[in-house]
C-alpha cells in the first residue's frame, strides 16, 4: 500500500534559492509488508461476500510464502509450478492450467519466467501446438533451495491456526474450490 501525498508550493528563488518559481516538491511514503502485519484484525472492514474476503485472505496468505520464498529468489506462483512439475514430472499447459484453476495467460508469463531462469524446458507434444513442460536439474535445486522457506511460511500459519484451524481451513478451502467450480 501506498500513501502519496503532494505538495505544492509557489516556490520563489526567496524562499528556495535553488528551485525555480512554480515548482513542485513531492513527498512519498511507502507502507512495507511488515506495517500491514503489525495492523489490529479489528481494522479489517467487514467484507460483504466471498469473492472479496477470499482475495484479502489469499492477498495476506501469498505476502506470507513471498517474503520467505525471496529469499530463495521465487514467488510462491513459481514455486508451485515447480512443485507441480516435479509431481506429475511432466505436463502440458492445459493440464497446469486445471490444475491450478489458473488463467492460462498468467501461467503463461509464469511458466515463460521460469523457462528464462533455466528451471524449466519445453517440448513439444504429440500434436505440433501441444508444449509439455518439465523440471531442468537448475530447476530441482532451485525447488530444493526454497523448500525450507517455504515450510518456514507453512508454520508461521499453522502456528496462528493451529492443528485443527489447519485442517479446518484446508477442508473448507477445498469445499470452497469445488462449489466455485461447480456454481
Amino acid at each position: 500500500m501506498r500513501r502519496v501525498l503532494f505538495e505544492s508550493f509557489a516556490l520563489t528563488k526567496e524562499r528556495n534559492p535553488g528551485l525555480t518559481k512554480g515548482a513542485q516538491d513531492v513527498y512519498t511514503s511507502t507502507m512495507g509488508a511488515e506495517a500491514l502485519e503489525r495492523q489490529p484484525a479489528t481494522a479489517l472492514f467487514d467484507l460483504p461476500c466471498a469473492c472479496q474476503n477470499l482475495r484479502r485472505v489469499t492477498r495476506v496468505v501469498t505476502r506470507i510464502y513471498d517474503q520467505e520464498l525471496k529469499k530463495a529468489g521465487l514467488e510462491i506462483t513459481q514455486f508451485g509450478l515447480l512443485t507441480a512439475l516435479a509431481a506429475t514430472e511432466e505436463a502440458n499447459q492445459k493440464r497446469l492450467s486445471a490444475g491450478f484453476a489458473m488463467d492460462s495467460t498468467t501461467l503463461t508469463r509464469t511458466l515463460g519466467l521460469l523457462r528464462r531462469q533455466g528451471w524449466i524446458r519445453v517440448r513439444r507434444g504429440k500434436d505440433r501446438r501441444e508444449r509439455l513442460f518439465r523440471l531442468t536439474q537448475a530447476g530441482k535445486r532451485q525447488m530444493a533451495e526454497a523448500q525450507p522457506y517455504w515450510e518456514r511460511a507453512e508454520r508461521r500459519l499453522r502456528r496462528e491456526l493451529g492443528d485443527a484451524g489447519w485442517k479446518s481451513m484446508k477442508q473448507t478451502v477445498s469445499r470452497m474450490t469445488e462449489a466455485a467450480m461447480a456454481a
